[in-house]
């Protein structure tokens, strides 16, 4: 760990940076006293004129710049590199024709804590890339290559300029966590500039805002994450009623005259620019203008589109195989006066009449055609069901979803199906679904009705149960597009057991008559069915209080989350508060389901098809452990309750599952794995989890961070 005495690693003061005329920087003040300080912003706000100006990259007209308490002023790039400031420029910078490890090698310096060894443990995919040139890495691997770069240097300071810029989630997350990773160690200061505000705030502590070329303000990074106001108000696209507008500045309504009138236009690059190229003289600029004239906008109002009519309900199927059974039910739809359109998922290449061709979907897939149309028909497939799922995440205009097919159709569009919201129709008739349909259907909404026979060609049975599957969609879109706008309450999950509705019906009565309380079971399903619909922004906040999914998770129970769970939550930066609820039982069905391996552990029958097992220690570390990491990788403010008083009704004294010990070791896994904050942080509380009093500090932490009034109740 460095030495954390001494000046500011940097201090920047009253720093004044020009582009011709255009005054970039504006007085600029910013310290980095140790630790990571993240800098967000719009595009234009200076940022990048911050670190260049830092790297001697710029001339500075006035202000100074001050690294460890030693002036930067009129020093060139190599100098400030010397004195230990490492850079990673926006856009990488990287040579084209240098392998990975050619690139390592011409900066590495011996004596370092960073060597290329560390480079390679830290970043496996390097190694594993090591011979590969610039040009042939991905963008992540080349952002790889550009911090472990600039960490060969061993820097006291690092310099990153949009490190997460088009990176894809898990680069992302990678990123992040190396950040991270180098805050806590302490041995190099980090400077981020960063305009994803989930990466910077959980990166940093503090978190600096430039607004049009000035630090408008340095704030704690778990309230800028939990303000979602202030964000669109000062980092947001396009302009707010509480934008920070100077008052001289006239508003557009205000300054707008009754007629357009002429407008100049601009090049500031009158030739296609260089390296080398000197800055256009402003003279040149001003006299190679050009005037135009606006067209004035229509004034007259467009026809209104009628409500039956809006929106698209997409038929979805191989039309090689299953065109005259997609066509018969696009015909009905189209006959109760909807827009249709047929969706060809075929991989055979045969001629496709569909308005969306097999060739237009498969453009979607991350490798564009050649990933679809691959000559293997099982890997045709699996890329076809990939680029209809990324085709269906752009898709703005689904006003339903039908399909119609075997296993192999109902596997194919199924994944795409489960994207659009809940409460968009979706049906799939299909020859599975008399059987499991839950791979299918995961936590979406999707209708689906059994074939009876084989979807092969139209006959007296298939054109009942497709008609019937083709009006029932038609019912559906006309009755959602004609609906009667509501007014709705904000809708938040709530996540219960049998062993935790206490609780959570003392939580929703609290809660009612502010917020849509929507309780999801926690059965595996159902957690699965809240992260969902919180992707989605269907819901506006959660209260996780009942986790009991990843306790079967972890032992292998029937109502068991998946590895996913958590992560809507950590994708978003709105506040969590959750809780250990149930986190001391395993659930499975009837007794003689019991894995022979837990036979004489401690079980408790609910019911004659349920029968729950007490966790052990040894479990509870575990479960501790991957909700830990989870929780780490929130990026808005935490709140986790530990109930001390028991984890559920059967968990208290005198209960059959009361066990302190078993208890105990979930508390010490968890505050041994979460990277506690200011704004991450455990809760212990002395209560069981269905006292009242647990129930009211529940709203009362909720409250404080969603302050809404309670509405009046009807009479």
């Amino acid at each position: 760990m460095a030495d954390r005495s001494g000046p500011p690693t940097l201090e920047v003061r009253d720093l004044n940076v020009y582009y011709g005329q255009s005054h970039a920087l504006q007085g600029v003040t910013l310290t980095l006293g140790h630790g990571v300080l993240s800098v967000v912003g719009r595009n234009g706000m200076g940022k990048t004129t911050l670190c260049k100006a830092i790297m001697g990259l710029v001339p500075v007209a006035s202000g100074t710049i001050t690294f460890r308490g030693q002036s930067l002023a009129g020093l060139g790039p190599a100098q400030v590199a010397r004195l230990g400031i490492g850079y990673v420029p926006q856009g990488r910078r990287l040579w084209r024709s240098l392998s990975v490890d050619e690139h390592l090698r011409l900066v590495g310096t011996t004596g370092g804590a960073w060597t290329r060894e560390r480079i390679y443990g830290v970043f496996p995919r390097l190694a594993e890339r090591k011979s590969n040139l610039g040009a042939q890495l991905s963008g992540g691997e080349q952002q790889m290559l550009a911090i472990a770069r600039a960490l060969l240097l061993n820097p006291k300071l690092l310099v990153m300029d949009e490190p997460t810029e088009g990176l894809a989630p898990v680069i992302v997350n990678q990123v992040a966590e190396m950040l991270q990773r180098l805050g806590r160690e302490g041995d190099i200061d980090v400077l981020v500039i960063e305009q994803n505000i989930g990466v910077a705030c959980s990166v940093a502590e503090q978190v600096a805002i430039m607004v049009n070329g000035r630090v408008n303000r340095v704030m704690d990074a778990g309230l800028l994450a939990a303000d979602r106001d202030l964000q669109q108000a000062l980092l947001g696209v396009g302009r707010h009623a509480h934008d920070e507008t100077p008052d001289d500045v006239e508003t557009a309504s205000e300054a707008a005259p009754q007629r357009q009138s002429m407008v100049k236009v601009y090049n500031v690059n009158p030739k296609v620019p260089t390296r080398w190229s000197q800055p256009v003289p402003v003279s040149v600029i001003l006299n190679a203008a050009r005037t135009m004239t606006p067209v004035e906008a229509r004034t007259e109002p467009e026809p209104a589109q009628t409500a039956s009519r809006s929106g698209t309900v997409y038929v979805c199927g191989t039309l090689d195989t299953k065109g005259e059974e997609l066509r018969f039910m696009r015909d009905i739809l189209k006959g109760q006066g909807l827009r249709v359109a047929l969706v060809d998922l075929s991989t055979s290449g045969k001629p496709s009449g569909a308005e969306l061709a097999p060739s237009v979907i498969a453009g979607f897939h991350p490798r564009g055609s050649a990933g679809v149309f691959t000559g293997d028909r099982g890997s045709a497939v699996t890329g076809m069901t990939l680029a209809f799922e990324r085709w269906m995440r752009q898709a703005r205009d689904v006003a339903g979803l039908l399909a119609a097919g075997g296993s192999g159709g109902t596997a194919l569009v199924a994944p795409a199906f489960r994207v659009p919201p809940v409460g968009v129709p979706k049906m799939i008739v299909s020859t599975v679904a008399s059987g499991n349909t839950a791979q299918y259907i995961g936590a979406s909404d999707i209708a689906m009705m059994s074939s009876v026979a084989d979807v092969q060609g139209l006959n007296s049975i298939t054109r009942d149960v497709l008609s019937n599957a083709a009006q029932a969609v038609a019912a559906m879109v006309k009755a959602r597009q004609n609906a009667k706008p509501v007014e709705h309450k904000p809708a938040i999950g709530l996540t219960m057991f049998g062993v935790t509705t206490p609780c959570v019906t003392a939580v929703t009565r609290q809660l009612e008559d502010s917020y849509d309380c929507l309780v999801f079971h926690a059965t595996g399903s159902g957690g699965r069915a809240m992260e969902a619909l919180y992707a989605s922004g269907r819901l506006k906040a959660v209260i996780d209080l009942t986790t009991t999914e990843v306790c079967d998770l972890i032992a292998g129970g029937v109502f068991a989350a998946d590895e996913t769970r958590f992560d809507a939550m950590a994708g978003s930066t709105l506040p969590y508060i959750g809780a250990c609820g149930a986190l001391d039982m395993v659930n499975f069905n009837a007794p003689d389901t019991v894995p022979d391996h837990y036979k004489g552990r401690q079980f408790y029958h609910h019911n004659p098809q349920i029968t729950l097992m007490r966790t052990t220690a040894e479990e509870n570390a575990a479960i501790g452990r991957f909700i830990g990491e989870k929780l780490n990788r929130m990026n808005g403010v935490v709140r986790f309750f530990l109930p001390e008083g028991g984890l559920s009704a059967l968990d208290a004294p005198g209960q059959p599952f009361w066990d302190p010990a078993a208890d105990k070791a979930l508390f010490q896994a968890l505050e041994q794995t979460v990277r506690t904050t200011a704004n991450r942080q455990l809760v212990r509380v002395p209560m069981n989890i269905n006292d009242p009093e647990f129930a009211d500090l529940v709203v009362k932490t909720f409250r404080s961070f969603h302050a809404r009034p309670a509405q009046p109740r009807r009479a």
